[in-house]
Order: structure tokens, then sequence, then C-alpha cells
């Protein structure tokens, strides 16, 4: 991807084509800048500098139609087609992404999970059937998997990125609280439920203070 576009530019296209399917929902066939800046809270110039980055949308005065406009941002995402991806930790968290509907609704299918607890191992639960770590290399191949979801402890996260990287896996989604060491090759995302908390109670802080004043 052209190294120029922004990361905080991909991510509004995701909330940009979840606010197109609510206005599709709605029968709302044409939507404007406008319109789909204002459902999102944010400047309707910086929802055309996002676009314009991938080429022109829609009419002048008129707007863009929801359904190409979905087609179009589906395509620059990679989500005209679907990817298999698997979860690598089976405790409640990596259970409950597994059973995510929206990830399927964005053509990410949860093909299978590795734990190393072997109460879990050979068994299905919602149709998604668990693996020992010792299998990953031949189930990621027979699987086609492209995408990982890592949910393990801190303390084996870098052992697991470390075999997701040997077998072939160039995409992961690291919810475990910890810096990988991956090639440059590799893209990953860290996801850190503490962080975003922290903001929270930042947030929550300052609204009190106001309270108070």
């Amino acid at each position: 991807m052209d190294k120029k576009i922004p990361e905080e530019t991909i991510i509004r296209l995701s909330y940009y084509l979840r606010a197109l399917f609510y206005f599709l929902e709605e029968n709302k066939k044409v939507v404007s800048s406008r319109q789909l800046a204002s459902f999102l809270k944010i400047s309707h110039h910086q929802l055309r500098k996002d676009l314009s980055y991938f080429g022109h949308f829609g009419k002048k005065g008129v707007g863009y139609s929801s359904e190409r406009l979905i087609e179009s941002i589906k395509e620059i995402l990679g989500l005209e087609r679907n990817w298999n991806a698997c979860v690598v930790g089976f405790g409640n968290l990596g259970r409950a992404l597994s059973s995510y509907k929206g990830f399927r609704d964005q053509g990410i299918c949860i093909k299978t999970a590795f734990d190393n607890d072997k109460n879990k191992q050979n068994k299905n639960y919602d149709g998604i059937k668990v693996y020992s770590i010792e299998k990953m290399k031949s189930v990621v191949k027979k699987e086609n998997i492209s995408i990982a979801i890592v949910t393990v402890p801190k303390s084996s996260a870098k052992t697991i990125a470390n075999l997701l990287y040997e077998c072939g896996i160039r995409a992961i989604l690291n919810f475990a609280p910890v810096k990988l060491d991956l090639p440059k090759e590799v893209i990953l995302k860290d996801v850190d439920f503490s962080c975003q908390l922290s903001y929270l109670t930042y947030r929550l802080k300052l609204l009190e203070r106001a309270n108070l004043q």
C-alpha cells in the first residue's frame, strides 16, 4: 500500500463502510459527504480528503451512491474477497473473538483455533476446531490461513508470533500486552485493552473536574 496514506485514513475507511451499510439499511441510496461525516462526528473535509487518496467518488452537488461507495471501499480494504484466519489462544477472549459474527460480515473467516490445553484440543466449538500448537504448520497450510489473532499470555506471545511467521503468516492481530519483534514484512496490529481503558479513565477524570467547577 502507498506509504503516503496515513494509517488513520485506513482505519476511518472501516467506519465509513459501517456507516454506509447503516444508510443503505435505512433505504438511503444516496448520501452526501456532510451527512456521512455528521453521522460519524468528523469533518466532511476530512472525509473528502480520505477518499481522495483513492480516486474520485460521487457527483458534486448530488452525493455518493451508497452501494457504489460500499463496493469501492470494500475493494480498497481487500474485503471484496474472503480471508481465512485463525485464533491462537482459546481462552475466554479467544473463544469470544472466534464466535464474533462481525468478522464474517467483513469477509474474515475464522477457520480454526490453536491452544496448548489438551482439554480443548480436537474439539469443535460452534464450528471452530481447536488444534494443538504442534499441528499449527500443517493446519495453517491446509486451511490456507492468512491472518492470525493472538490472544495468548504475555509470556508465550513472542514464541507464538515467531512460530506463526515460520508457518507463513504475514498478518497478525495481537491482543497480548507485549511488543513483538518480527520482520518488517509482517503486518502487525496491537490491541491493548488496558491502554484504551486508561484513555477512558483520563477523560472521565477531566469530566469530573469540569463538573466540579
